[in-house]
């Protein structure tokens, strides 16, 4: 989940739009039907605009289409869609206003968030008033966070399957450097977990460079760690794959890439090179990729999705453009299967299933090992290289297998990063 600031995804105008709180336009609602509130208390602007404000963009999207499909059937009644999103540009205190105002004014059914610190400050109150949350960062999860749930994303732990694909075919490879931001809720969680897979993979870690955010010049960073020859370097959840992938293309880098994600890598292609980015391997794939038609994805016609989405908001593109789409999906599931929207029966419908369905196919509840409690759905992942100038899904691999047999490995790295663990 990291971004290239593409003028900050032009968060400033994009944002601004949305910037505080409000409620975008769902389209025609019927007449007959009643109207069930979801909340987004996300960052639409600022420096994590890019990790929030695309993810509205999605939702606003799916929800116009099942609207005008009629609705959405809950307990024999019919409901239209409508998101009420609040800007908290990733500040803790506007965090816990927005939470609030979505919970107690906007009376929404369910509140999705980016995670991190942000969701740390609503967590107390979250409990005490048991409204359904949900976090695209399972590290959030504690051993009391009974009502947080991550039914999309398992980062970091998906991030195995990248380093499972490079090892198995790229066999010559067999060092790597890792460089990425030094926070604890995304750079040291990607970096240990990244870590764990090159050790199971067999493939030494040479080098690990952990930067502060007021890094502007990456070429000291990049060449000191390509002193080191590494055969791979690894970005992990770096906020700064843009200018890393620029200074590896302008000091002549000819190894393995692999990063949790390349978002805007068409940018990154302008800045350098097709044939230099062309296999970087990362985890989000556009979602016209021929390999999201298979039996077992969750996401009702992606192509279809892809290109309203691009119509639409044609540079904004990022990797919870789909991942909030897709937690609201599982959501409407939840409260099919509980015929009840409220927070407490959706939860208990959600976490009733032993083999959860989620984006990309079946996955089971998982976390308490790591984070104290299951409510993570982990399953399979795929790997995307780009080829051609194009993102495309190589195959998908089992995240909960790898744990099954290697998640030792992964507790150890954390803790030896001072992250928690049970």
């Amino acid at each position: 989940m990291s971004f290239s600031r593409r003028d900050l995804l032009r968060a400033a105008g994009a944002g601004a739009l949305a910037a505080g709180a409000g409620t975008l336009p769902t389209g025609l609602l019927a007449n007959n039907n009643k109207t069930v509130k979801l909340g987004m208390n996300i960052p639409m602007t600022g420096d994590y605009a890019p990790w929030g404000l695309p993810g509205l963009y999605g939702c606003q999207i799916v929800a116009n289409d099942l609207n005008a499909a009629g609705g959405v059937s809950i307990g024999g009644q019919k409901y239209d869609i409508e998101m009420v999103a609040y800007d908290h540009g990733y500040d803790t205190e506007k965090a816990v206003q927005g939470y609030k105002k979505l919970v107690l004014q906007d009376k929404v059914k369910m509140v999705m968030m980016l995670g991190g610190s942000t969701v740390a400050s609503i967590l107390p109150w979250a409990e005490r008033r048991k409204m359904l949350t949900t976090t695209l960062l399972p590290s959030d999860i504690t051993p009391k966070s009974e009502y947080l749930i991550a039914t999309c994303e398992s980062h970091p732990l998906y991030n195995v399957t990248g380093v499972e694909y490079l090892a198995e075919n790229f066999p010559a490879a067999k060092t790597a450097a890792i460089v990425t931001n030094n926070d604890a809720e995304y750079g040291l969680q990607s970096a240990a977990t990244y870590k764990a897979a090159f050790e199971v993979a067999g493939i030494k870690v040479i080098d690990v460079n952990l930067h502060g955010f007021d890094i502007t010049d990456f070429a000291p960073i990049v060449s000191s760690v390509l002193a080191k020859k590494p055969d791979i370097f690894c970005m992990a959840t770096s906020f700064y794959v843009t200018p890393l992938m620029e200074q590896l293309y302008h000091q002549g880098f000819d190894g393995k890439i692999v990063s949790c994600t390349l978002d805007f890598y068409d940018e990154i292609i302008a800045k350098t090179s097709e044939e230099f980015v062309n296999g970087t391997i990362f985890q989000f794939p556009d979602f016209d990729d021929p390999m999201l038609n298979q039996p077992g994805v969750n996401f009702p016609n992606p192509g279809d999705f892809d290109a309203k989405y691009r119509k639409a908001h044609p540079n904004d593109w990022s990797a919870v453009s789909w991942e909030y789409p897709a937690i609201m999906l599982n959501w409407i599931e939840g409260a099919k299967a509980a015929g009840s929207v409220e927070p407490t029966d959706v939860l208990k419908s959600l976490k009733s299933a032993k083999n959860p369905e989620f984006v990309f196919g079946g996955g089971q509840w998982w976390g308490a090992d790591l984070w104290g409690l299951d409510n993570a759905v982990v399953g399979r992942w795929p790997v995307v290289v780009v080829e051609g100038g194009k993102a495309r899904i190589k195959e998908y691999r089992s995240v909960s297998g790898w744990l099954a047999k290697n998640k030792n490995v992964l507790i150890r790295h954390m803790k030896e990063l001072g992250l928690r663990t049970v």
